[in-house]
């Protein structure tokens, strides 16, 4: 063969180069956050141990951290995960982990996952990053913007007895006597009929920012729960005299009653009804309104083609299923803060 050659010295270093040259994305993430500002947080999930106990020394945490990232951006399961960091350069390279090095494998990286999980540790990291990001001006808050997507789990194949006591909070008898079953059953996802078409799953209700498009609040509920309802725990004091925009699930007297609370400025839609059209005016308005709702679905739009939002999320429970969308949202933020940081020509790094 003409082109094979003898490995040389430095030939690990030209393979990095060369895809750097073809704008390696992760490369970009390790320029633009500090990393270890997380460690702090992720440190809390863990019990220190006395290192003369004995037994193999843990995994850098904030490195185990960047290996949930991935996971996230290219739609892993632990096993693939595994592999790929041993097979990608430019994984073990995000990761700084050289040839020479152990790799984490998939029940580590489940274990991990689920220490994050018992300690709401994805919450924090929520927060603290948000934090970060209104430190450095990224956030406009010249207003807001609530919706809510649906996620879709594996459809559950229950008789109708069953879905009926699972329905008024009660768990089948058959199941509790048989827990490899019953850890097989997702009984905190339900049913919701949308334009027709029945899903089943959860919703994550997200709030952004207008002006950044900046995720600052979200919530996980089952897909039954209505939009309108967890608006009260979206909003907060800090979006005070600012509007808030929404489309007509959030009208009625409810929600404008929690947004007066708020002393916000209702941009929500009107919403007709079978004995009461809307007018030509109030058709015109949420027109309007539109224009400016519709930056919502940027974000979804965005969650949907380059993390794998199409995907159905393969994990049992509301709680690992928050822990999932809650890393999906800080992952959606760090890139959108990224693009925000290139866009003004910032020189910072969060």
């Amino acid at each position: 063969m003409r082109n094979k050659k003898s490995r040389g010295l430095f030939d690990d270093q030209f393979r990095l180069e060369k895809i750097s040259k073809l704008k390696d994305p992760l490369e970009k993430l390790n320029r633009y956050i500090n990393w270890e500002d997380f460690r702090s947080i992720l440190d809390q999930a863990f019990t220190e141990t006395e290192p003369s106990l004995g037994g193999r020394p843990p995994f850098d945490r904030v490195m185990m951290f960047k290996v949930l990232v991935l996971q996230k951006i290219y739609n892993l399961s632990d096993d693939k995960t595994e592999y790929l960091i041993l097979d990608r350069f430019s994984f073990s390279r995000f990761l700084g982990i050289d040839l020479c090095d152990a790799v984490p494998d998939a029940k580590t990286i489940w274990h991990f996952r689920e220490q994050l999980k018992n300690h709401a540790i994805f919450d924090r990291l929520f927060e603290f990053l948000r934090e970060k990001i209104s430190k450095a001006d990224l956030i406009l808050n010249d207003g807001s913007i609530v919706d809510a997507r649906i996620i879709e789990v594996p459809k559950q194949r229950n008789s109708r007895d069953e879905n009926g006591q699972l329905k008024n909070g009660e768990i089948p008898e058959d199941w509790k006597e048989n827990p490899n079953k019953l850890s097989q059953k997702d009984t905190d996802a339900n049913w919701l009929k949308k334009n027709g078409k029945n899903h089943f799953g959860y919703k994550n209700h997200i709030k952004i920012d207008h002006g950044s498009k900046l995720i600052t609040e979200y919530q996980v509920t089952p897909a039954s729960v209505h939009d309108s309802v967890v608006l009260d725990d979206l909003l907060n004091e800090s979006d005070e005299g600012m509007p808030l925009w929404g489309d007509s699930a959030y009208t009625g007297t409810r929600c404008a009653k929690i947004i007066r609370k708020y002393k916000m400025k209702n941009r929500t839609h009107k919403k007709g009804c079978r004995y009461q059209k809307l007018s030509e005016y109030q058709k015109k308005q949420n027109r309007k309104k539109s224009k400016v709702r519709a930056r919502v679905e940027h974000v979804f739009g965005f969650v949907y083609q380059n993390l794998n939002g199409a995907s159905f999320f393969r994990y049992i429970g509301l709680d690992r299923i928050a822990s999932s969308i809650g890393l999906q949202n800080i992952v959606y933020n760090i890139f959108r803060s990224i693009f925000l940081i290139e866009a003004r020509g910032m020189s910072i790094k969060l």
